[in-house]
C-alpha cells in the first residue's frame, strides 16, 4: 500500500515508520526540512520516499498527496515538546494556520484526486477538555470541550475530516511521550492527584499500522490508549520516570493545582479492533534510560544541582521554597 506521513519525524511518526516498513508499504515521508529532521530522515535513505515541504503550502501538499492510497495525518504543532520549537499556545496564530490551514489543504488536495486516498488523522484526548471532576473512563462517545488552541485546533479538523466526504479513522491518543524525553516546565502543569493514561508511542504505530489492514476500523473514532494496566496518577507516572533517570520525586508544590485535560480512556473497542496495546509504562522507562545512557551516572553526580535547575523551571514554586532549593544546592543536602 502507499502511504503517505505528514509529520513523519516526530514522536508518533517515527514508531509509525517503523511499522509500516516492517509490513513492506511503500511510504512517503512529509515533513519541514530542518536539521533534526534531516538527520531523523539517514536511517530511511533507501527505505521511504522523503518529500520536504510545508502544509501551509497547497503546492507542497498536492505533490505530498499525490499517487497515495492512505494519507497518515500526524503533523501538528503541540502545545509542549514540540520538536519545531513552536509551541502552539505561545504562537496561536501560526500554529492555526499549521494545524487547522494545513489540514484544510490536505483535504483540498485529496478530494481533487478522481481517486482520494483515506485519511487518518491523530487527534487526542485533550478534546474533552476538564474531566476529573467526571467519573472515568472517557469515551469515544463524550462530548468535546477544548480548553486550550491545541485541542480547539484537533477539534476542528476532526469536524472538517468527518465532513469532507473522505474515507477517514479519527484516533484520540492518550499519552504517547517520546523515548528521548527531554524534561521541560510543562511537566509542573499537570496536577500531582490528576488521572492519565500512558500509551507507548510504538503501540501507537502499531496500531496506525493494523488500521491499514482493518476495514473495520473506518469510519470511527477510537480512543488509543494503554488499557487498563496504563492508568495512572500523574504523581506515579512522574515518581517512576524521575526515579528511573537517577533525579527522584521533586516537590509537590513545583506542581499546579488546576486540573489538567488527561484521564483515562475507555480503549475497549480500539483493543478489540486493532490489538495494540503490548507495551506498559515499565517497557517504556527502560528505552528511555537506556537512551539516555552515560549521562545517568553524570545526572546521579551532580544530583542536586539537576533538581535545582529543573525544579527552578516550574511556574508555581512559591519563593521561599526558592530560597530553600538555592540553600540546599549550596550546602550540597538534596531537596
Amino acid at each position: 500500500m502507499r502511504v503517505l506521513v505528514t509529520g513523519a519525524f516526530g514522536n508518533v511518526g517515527l514508531s509509525t515508520l517503523d511499522e509500516l516498513l516492517k509490513r513492506g508499504h511503500h511510504v512517503r515521508c512529509f515533513d519541514v526540512k530542518n536539521a533534526r529532521n534531516v538527520k531523523l530522515a539517514r536511517k530511511f535513505r533507501g527505505k521511504a520516499e522523503i518529500l520536504w515541504g510545508d502544509l501551509r503550502s497547497p503546492e507542497d501538499v498536492a505533490a505530498a498527496v499525490r499517487g497515495q492510497d492512505v494519507v497518515i495525518h500526524l503533523a501538528f504543532i503541540i502545545p509542549k515538546l514540540s520538536a519545531t520549537g513552536i509551541e502552539s499556545e505561545r504562537e496561536p496564530e501560526l500554529a492555526r494556520q499549521v494545524n487547522v490551514g494545513g489540514t484544510r489543504n490536505l483535504i483540498e488536495a485529496m478530494r481533487a484526486i478522481p481517486n482520494p486516498p483515506k485519511i487518518l488523522f491523530t487527534s487526542s484526548c485533550h478534546v474533552y477538555g476538564i474531566t476529573q471532576h467526571l467519573p472515568p473512563p472517557r469515551k469515544a462517545s463524550d462530548p468535546v470541550n477544548p480548553v486550550e488552541h491545541y485541542s480547539r485546533h484537533k477539534v476542528e479538523c476532526e469536524r472538517m475530516i468527518m465532513r469532507s466526504g473522505l474515507e477517514w479513522a479519527i484516533f484520540r491518543l492518550g499519552a504517547a511521550f517520546p523515548i528521548n524525553l527531554k524534561l521541560d516546565s510543562g511537566m509542573f502543569d499537570v496536577p500531582l492527584d490528576n488521572r492519565i493514561e500512558f500509551v507507548h508511542t510504538k503501540d501507537v504505530g502499531y496500531a496506525i499500522a493494523q488500521a491499514l489492514e482493518n476495514d473495520a476500523a473506518w469510519g470511527r473514532i477510537l480512543l488509543i490508549g494503554g488499557g487498563p494496566r496504563c492508568r495512572f496518577y500523574y504523581r506515579d507516572v512522574v515518581a517512576k520516570i524521575l526515579d528511573a533517570m537517577g533525579i527522584g520525586m521533586l516537590p509537590e508544590e513545583a506542581f499546579g493545582t488546576k486540573p489538567f485535560a488527561v484521564d483515562w480512556l475507555d480503549t475497549t473497542e480500539s483493543q478489540r479492533l486493532l490489538r495494540y496495546q503490548r507495551h506498559t509504562l515499565d517497557d517504556y522507562i527502560r528505552e528511555m534510560t537506556a537512551r539516555l545512557g552515560y549521562r545517568r551516572y553524570l545526572i546521579r553526580m551532580l544530583r542536586p544541582w539537576v533538581r535545582r535547575r529543573l525544579v527552578g523551571k516550574s511556574p508555581y514554586l512559591p519563593p521561599e521554597q526558592i530560597r530553600k532549593l538555592k540553600w540546599a544546592w549550596l550546602t550540597g543536602y538534596s531537596i
